[in-house]
């Protein structure tokens, strides 16, 4: 069997190191973190405590443009560099759910895109026109390392608009669904469980384990139209709950509270005996994740990305590593 490149990624908080120094033993290449702020402790704070105590390599998957100066991130940037030379790459999105949960819709594309093009330039020592003012990184000899700071810039895309742009402007494409073609990097991301003998969808463990991640289609089908809502199974009693516990103008904080970690007790009714559980990710033995694995290289993919979840990570990432391991 030919060799899978895997890595994982998680929220940033508690445990962080201890699952990449885990991700690490088991072969995983990288450990990527989240990034949303109202959702998860700060990404570049654990990015660079990860760095300090392991030696698997680190990224941001993904890092939300609005969120902070470009400046204050080339300079995050630039201290990991520092830190952990050659270990960096940083993904960038429009943001989806780290704005949702600030009352905001995702970024536009050109937002997105000029965003990284200013990033690409500071990090290169060139002088940048950002807010109608000329900035530079100025950080004396010491303060930073020197420029050019070529670290990978990735840019997660799912429609061709986004493709195209990192075509243009990232060095490498994240993305859920191919084949692809034409990217150096291509990075696919996914959720799942592998299942133990005899296990189903609707058992206790595996329902747990995808389940944070299953959610997101109610987290999503409200922030598009909370009515839509209705239409998923056991939608209307989940829509009843998100209305109960948060006045009008407040509802985006329920909507999206636990995202991808967490199964709320509303996500567990709504996914109790759910069709479409197991619709989003990869679920099925160990067999069956190397064969989607291996289908998904051949479709263009150098990398996948494990997003794992549920009580029992641990369990998860060595699970998982298992069915890629060659």
């Amino acid at each position: 069997m030919a060799a899978i490149t895997y890595s994982c990624a998680m929220p940033p908080g508690p445990n962080c190191v201890e699952y990449a120094q885990l991700a690490s033993d088991l072969g995983y290449d990288r450990i990527w973190l989240y990034d949303s702020a109202a959702l998860y402790q700060d990404v570049w704070v654990w990015l660079a405590r990860i760095a300090d105590r392991t030696d698997i390599k680190i990224g941001t998957a993904v890092a939300v443009p609005n969120l902070r100066h470009v400046m204050t991130t080339a300079s995050a940037i630039a201290t990991l560099e520092h830190l952990a030379p050659g270990r960096l790459s940083c993904g960038f999105g429009t943001g989806a759910t780290a704005r949702y949960v600030l009352g905001k819709p995702g970024l536009s594309w050109a937002a997105t895109r000029r965003y990284l093009e200013q990033l690409r330039a500071l990090l290169a020592g060139d002088v940048v026109e950002i807010d109608g003012a000329m900035t530079q990184m100025i950080h004396y000899e010491g303060w930073a390392p020197k420029r050019p700071i070529e670290v990978p810039l990735i840019l997660s895309a799912l429609g061709p608009k986004g493709v195209q742009i990192a075509r243009d402007v990232a060095d490498g494409l994240m993305f859920m669904n191919g084949p692809v073609s034409g990217f150096d990097t291509a990075i696919q991301m996914t959720s799942g469980t592998v299942r133990d003998d005899g296990e189903d969808l609707q058992s206790s463990r595996v329902l747990e384990a995808i389940g944070p991640w299953s959610a997101v289609m109610y987290h999503g089908a409200w922030q598009m139209n909370p009515d839509a809502v209705k239409n998923l199974p056991n939608g209307s009693a989940w829509l009843e709950t998100i209305e109960a516990m948060r006045p009008e103008g407040e509802r985006h904080l329920a909507a999206h509270e636990g995202h991808v970690t967490e199964l709320t007790d509303r996500d567990l009714v709504a996914l109790t005996a759910n069709p479409l559980l197991g619709a989003m990710g990869w679920v099925g033995t160990r067999d069956q994740i190397r064969e989607r694995a291996e289908t998904a290289v051949a479709g263009g993919a150098t990398e996948i990305m494990y997003t794992p979840a549920g009580p029992d990570v641990a369990r998860e990432l060595r699970v998982w590593a298992d069915a890629l391991r060659s």
